[in-house]
């Protein structure tokens, strides 16, 4: 699933960060990394842009730029990790795991 994919309200971790070049650097210079925890906190009436909070700040997106950001649910993410034992079920319980 990709960042736009996720519905306001909702959180999900970064699994990859797709795009070229200049375009990849600066999304990975505002903090969109994997592993790291999103949540989508509003559309805009037309659907564009979205507004995301990311890292303790709220970061505006386009679509386009969204749509190449690969991303897992946070209980799928928990789920997986803690099954492979990446993370432990304490931390899992705790919120401990991202």
């Amino acid at each position: 699933m990709t960042l736009n994919e996720i519905p306001v309200g909702k959180s999900g971790v970064i699994t990859a960060v797709g795009g070229e070049g200049t375009l990849r650097l600066r999304l990975l210079d505002m903090g969109l990394i994997p592993k790291t925890k999103v949540t989508v906190q509003k559309i805009a009436p037309l659907g564009d842009p979205i507004e995301i909070l990311i890292r303790g700040y709220e970061l505006t997106l386009r679509i386009a730029d969204a749509k190449m950001i690969d991303v897992e649910s946070e209980e799928e993410y928990t789920k997986e990790h803690v099954t492979q034992g990446t993370i432990g079920h304490t931390e899992a319980k705790e919120g401990r795991a991202l």
